[in-house]
């Protein structure tokens, strides 16, 4: 193995994406970045550079430590690399939907029916012929 690596291969190889196809397709749509620069599928990576990779509307920063082009175990991927993705904000908590008393929202078919003859908007309405 040289002194680099294809950036598709190393991410790939590295276990954040799950297909070599898929750490392509992610090159080609400018969610890898080497060294702050989008980066194309066969852009160089080296040791020491710093590989952002965007997954599931996340970035994560990624020092390259090792040099692999193959898939390797997980702690081997691990030890690739030094992650130094920043924590991400915990979840606000979502209060909980409002429930409404039934009949206490938009008016029934009927309801509104009679409602329009209470009204006197549309005198035939409920009447057949």
């Amino acid at each position: 193995m040289g002194e680099s690596v294809r950036v598709d291969r190393w991410v790939w190889a590295v276990r954040q994406y799950k297909t070599r196809s898929a750490a392509t397709t992610a090159c080609r749509a400018g969610h890898v970045a080497i060294n702050g620069a989008t980066a194309k599928a066969a852009a160089p990576v080296r040791v020491g550079d710093r590989v952002r990779v965007r997954i599931g509307g996340f970035d994560k920063t990624l020092e390259v430590v090792t040099l692999l082009d193959k898939r390797v175990s997980a702690p081997l991927a691990q030890a690739a690399y030094i992650d130094h993705t920043p924590p991400r904000l915990e979840r606000v908590a979502v209060p909980a939907p409002v429930l409404r008393d039934p009949g206490a929202g938009r008016p029934t078919k009927k309801e509104r029916r009679e409602l329009d003859r209470l009204m006197g908007r549309n005198p035939n309405a409920g009447r057949r012929s």
